[in-house]
């Protein structure tokens, strides 16, 4: 059994992790709250801009465009968002585990990594860093998806890369985050989930969708102007749910650490009171042994 000493001093190491623990929740609590009302205020601009152009691709059949086509070469480019700090359970692994045991092949990605845990650990596996720009997941902007997405569509146009994948965090809800890996370009009508209809809807709904588009300019200006605001909304909006995402891992998990922390301290404190009262019956055995020796 460990001595007296070694339990109060683990105990006090494990009180003193405790404290920060809990300290560490109560800090991501209150950031979780301030990115959760940024996720939700923005989620319908961006789900209403994915429905937009879903819902023109669907109504053009055969158009030819360059957006709508995949480019000139066999490379891919992952934009792979996650954290710059961990302690956050299996926020970061989860992403990662997207690239390295998906269907997409290590030697035609370029990973664009947005966070640190997520550039190190793909780094670690092999993978191709080709733009790191940890810094914005700090305080997410509009205009760093805007530039990002700049870069990724002048690379597209120029041959560079064949097709843009995004992978991040969906958050759900406080405590459901979904690990998703999704692709931007070429953009592929009907790629993620649709609203369900009901069945009273079914026909209006394929009312609409046989009814022709007419685009004013032309088809190719139209969306030669929206694909990319199309891109930079859902890189952002996937920034925001990332940030989300990541402050209500932190929080579960330092709530996770705190409790096992109690357990811990708790059956400690146990050992500690019975190596105590061990200790005090074997003194008052000594000297009751003594004082029968005296006399």
């Amino acid at each position: 059994m460990a001595s007296m000493r070694d339990i109060k001093r683990r105990k006090g190491s494990i009180q003193s992790t405790q404290q920060i623990t809990k300290a560490m929740k109560l800090v991501s609590t209150v950031k979780l709250q301030r990115a959760k009302q940024r996720a939700e205020q923005s989620k319908t601009y961006f789900d209403c801009m994915y429905e937009t152009v879903n819902s023109i691709l669907r109504k053009t059949s055969g158009m030819q465009h360059r957006y709508l086509q995949p480019g000139g070469s066999s490379k891919k480019a992952v934009i792979v968002i996650t954290s710059n700090r961990g302690l956050a359970g299996g926020y970061n692994s989860n992403v990662v585990k997207l690239i390295t045991r998906g269907e997409l092949k290590k030697e035609e990605l370029d990973i664009y990594s947005i966070g640190k845990k997520g550039r190190d650990s793909l780094n670690r596996y092999g993978y191709h860093i080709a733009w790191d720009g940890s810094d914005i997941i700090d305080e997410p902007a509009y205009a760093d998806a805007m530039q990002l997405s700049r870069k990724l569509l002048q690379e597209f146009a120029e041959g560079s890369i064949g097709e843009i994948y995004l992978a991040y965090t969906y958050f759900k809800n406080t405590v459901v985050h979904v690990p998703k890996l999704m692709k931007l370009l070429p953009v592929e009508a009907g790629a993620g989930e649709m609203p369900e209809a009901s069945e009273g809807n079914v026909q209006d709904d394929e009312k609409k969708l046989s009814i022709p588009m007419n685009f004013e300019p032309k088809d190719e200006e139209a969306l030669d102007l929206l694909i990319p605001k199309y891109i930079t909304s859902l890189i952002y909006g996937a920034l925001v749910e990332a940030v989300a995402s990541e402050n209500g891992a932190r929080m579960q998990a330092m709530d996770s650490a705190t409790s096992n922390a109690e357990e811990m301290i708790s059956k400690l404190t146990l050992q500690y009171n019975r190596a105590r009262q061990g200790s005090i019956t074997q003194e008052l055995t000594e000297i009751i042994a003594g004082a029968e020796a005296i006399s």
